[in-house]
């Protein structure tokens, strides 16, 4: 028997004391240090036990990128930095996830009114709901609307469909097959200093993972475990009909559970 998702507290499955940067660093260490250590987020604050300024995410490294068309000359403080909501370790797991979906926010984890001591994403939720008995549809959260490019298309090219769609992922179709490129893969390529103008499907994830359209969130998040993934195609027969990511799965599960007598 799984545990009980009101038991499942933020302290036990929070990631604990995450990386901090100065806002006086240079943006492009930042992006190589970021690309280095596979690091999504990283919080911004200007002394250790300072209250944070906020957080700088692989999707704010994109949209720069894009609009420049080059790595920005400018230090983290002068660009643009995501808020955050702030809640503490004794914040249950399913409150948090409904924080996530609601306030469309990274949540920093305090142990008092300006002592950080986490961050709390959408995979330790999942590892945290996977300890349960749930198993929620996935239906109302699949995204059905697919973004795809071709193989030869350039890396530009496919940050653009991000851009533009402010989404995480784009489908990289060669012949009848697909791969992805994510925002994470683009980061990566920057370090690298590899040309945005080289073909994408060079740096893409082939093939794509893929699941039954059926699935369910807790089937999904033991695939997205196991693969070290994010994102998940889901087929219908061998057409790709949609695809699911792990904050999708959080919100089925916190859906699942408002349904249920709390």
């Amino acid at each position: 028997m799984g545990l009980m998702v009101k038991d499942l507290l933020v302290g036990n499955y929070m990631t604990a004391y995450p990386i901090s940067v100065k806002p006086t660093v240079a943006f492009k260490t930042v992006v190589s240090f970021m690309a280095e250590k596979g690091f999504a987020t990283l919080i911004v604050m200007e002394e250790e036990n300072a209250m944070p300024l906020g957080v700088l995410t692989e999707r704010e490294i994109l949209h720069y990128i894009v609009s420049e068309g080059k790595i920005p000359t400018k230090m983290v403080k002068d660009t643009f930095i995501q808020p955050f909501f702030s809640i503490n370790p004794d914040t249950t797991v399913i409150e948090a996830a409904r924080l996530m979906i609601s306030k469309r926010s990274r949540l920093l984890v305090f142990a008092d009114k300006d002592k950080l001591v986490g961050i709390i994403t959408a995979s330790d939720m999942l590892r945290a709901f996977r300890r349960t008995d749930l198993a929620p549809n996935l239906e109302k959260v699949i995204s059905k609307k697919l973004y795809t490019c071709t193989n030869d298309a350039s890396i530009l090219d496919a940050a653009k469909i991000l851009h533009e769609k402010n989404i995480g992922s784009v489908l990289v179709q060669e012949d009848s097959s697909y791969g992805i490129f994510t925002e994470r893969d683009f980061v990566k390529i920057l370090d690298k200093e590899i040309s945005i103008t080289s073909k994408v499907g060079q740096y893409s994830s082939f093939p794509l993972v893929t699941a039954n359209k059926k699935v369910l969130a807790n089937e999904a998040a033991s695939i997205m475990a196991a693969k070290n993934i994010k994102r998940l195609g889901l087929k219908e027969d061998s057409a790709i009909v949609g695809i699911v990511t792990a904050r999708d799965i959080i919100d089925a599960f916190q859906m699942s559970f408002t349904d249920q007598d709390d």
